[in-house]
């Protein structure tokens, strides 16, 4: 496995927070998103031909490896790649485009099998351990591509001065009415309402799921050769 220089990463993440707050680089920082963005989803999901750390967590990794849950941990890699997707989902779709989600444009629950919809925080170890047992997976990855793609379309879209605009409060509010998060997270939404645009960027769709490949890659280090022998 390649395992991601997290130096480089943080340093590209500096670069593009500077080029998303300086409208002369506009396009300049949509290229360095699409980037960054491209290698945190499948290499399939961009086409660009870039390292994909999600590949490369999930090489060899069985729909039944992803169902587990380390002892004493909190999450499978089941989870993690729904809570990602779902908050890029949601962040990117009804904050920065006011567009639906993509969860809701087709039948994505039922072709996942799965009867929650929020993005997973503050979920309960007993709800966590039954989207893990329950969650198709191949339908998982592709709800993950199809997000991937949509988010593209957003960000290349944007202009300049679309990235300085705070996010809005009824946007926020939308959120709360699709149950996309639940009330127990309301500090999410906090937190989303202090952001512009351009921040909103920074966070979900790149260096938060750069985070959660992180943990995913974790969980798959503490199975370790036992891990690897389940199929």
């Amino acid at each position: 496995m390649i395992y991601p220089d997290r130096k480089f990463w943080n340093e590209q993440q500096k670069v593009l927070r500077k080029s998303l707050t300086h409208p002369d680089q506009h396009s300049k920082a949509i290229e360095l998103f699409l980037d960054q963005h491209a290698r945190v989803h499948a290499a399939g999901m961009s086409g660009a031909g870039l390292w994909s750390f999600e590949d490369e967590v999930l090489e060899r990794v069985s729909a039944r490896q992803m169902r587990l849950i380390p002892r004493n941990g909190e999450h499978s890699i089941a989870w993690v790649v729904w809570h990602m997707t779902r908050i890029e989902d949601v962040s990117m779709n009804l904050l920065v485009a006011a567009s639906p989600q993509v969860l809701c444009a087709e039948d994505w629950p039922e072709r996942m099998k799965v009867r929650v919809r929020d993005t997973g925080n503050l979920m309960s170890p007993a709800g966590v351990a039954e989207l893990s047992a329950c969650i198709d997976m191949e339908a998982l990855r592709d709800y993950r591509l199809a997000v991937g793609r949509r988010t593209r379309e957003i960000v290349k879209q944007l202009n300049p001065q679309d990235l300085k605009r705070k996010v809005e409060p009824a946007r926020l509010q939308q959120i709360s009415r699709e149950g996309a998060v639940v009330a127990a997270a309301q500090d999410l939404l906090d937190y989303w309402g202090g952001l512009t645009l351009a921040g909103l960027l920074l966070m979900p769709p790149t260096r938060h799921n750069f985070i959660h490949w992180n943990e995913a890659l974790k969980i798959k280090q503490k199975f370790g050769k036992e891990f690897n022998e389940i199929s």
